[in-house]
């Protein structure tokens, strides 16, 4: 069975190299143009409602925004800023004892 050589000179690889970066920005601008292509769909709906129907009025932004302040706020736990520190005496316990995890050397013979 005989193997097929190819002899790859500077003008080929060149070549390779343009068609490469060439069908790389090609598909790039494609996958641009299709998201632009999907933000008009998805948008061409919204656009269609009129203005004075998606507008609010002043009052109706003021009521909404007192709403989300008093409700922020009272999710908000009022707490002393005192820090106190208790040292705890632990007994002693093989599950967080690092020396169970060592490797044990081998017995050499």
């Amino acid at each position: 069975m005989a193997m097929l050589t190819i002899a790859w000179g500077w003008p080929e690889i060149l070549n390779v190299a343009l068609i490469g970066f060439l069908l790389v920005v090609i598909i790039l601008l494609m996958l641009v143009w299709i998201m632009k292509l999907f933000g008009m769909v998805f948008t061409y709906h919204r656009n269609k409602t009129p203005i004075t129907e998606q507008e609010l009025r002043v009052e109706e932004i003021a009521a909404i925004t007192t709403a989300l302040a008093l409700y922020t706020h009272e999710l908000h736990d009022h707490e002393t800023e005192v820090l106190t520190i208790q040292q705890i005496k632990r007994i002693y316990s093989p599950w967080n004892s690092k020396i169970h995890g060592l490797t044990p050397i081998p017995n050499k013979k």
